[in-house]
């Protein structure tokens, strides 16, 4: 069976780091994916894509990334449910096993110098 992602768009926000009960980093983000069409207006529509990344990924997301930055997004599609309000909610996302910093971003920490990964 294979199940492989190969996404390459923009964050749509700033990274932000959660942890896991346990203590395990992880970083919930959506990446913004233009289609390689064009629409009868000749605009490109973009799908908007959740993309979860755990441990030092996560991390390293946080300390050098913000909305915008351009982000190549390696991994694979996961489904998952919950409860609430009694009731089933399905989830799609991917879970990334690697995400490649495509631009830099100028960090306030590294006090203006160009960073990238």
């Amino acid at each position: 069976m294979i199940n492989s992602v190969v996404l390459v768009g923009r964050l749509t926000r700033d990274p932000e780091l959660k942890y896991t009960p346990n203590g395990k980093p992880y970083c919930s983000f959506t990446v913004a994916v233009d289609r390689p069409f064009t629409d009868e207006n000749g605009e490109r529509e973009t799908d908007f894509i959740r993309v979860v990344s755990w441990n030092k990924t996560a991390e390293n997301m946080k300390n050098y990334l913000i909305k915008g930055s351009l982000v190549g997004v390696t991994g694979r599609i996961q489904v998952r449910s919950y409860e609430k309000d009694d009731r089933t909610v399905w989830m799609t996302e991917v879970v990334a096993s690697r995400v490649d910093f495509l631009d830099y971003r100028k960090n306030e920490e590294n006090k203006g110098e160009e960073v990238t990964k």
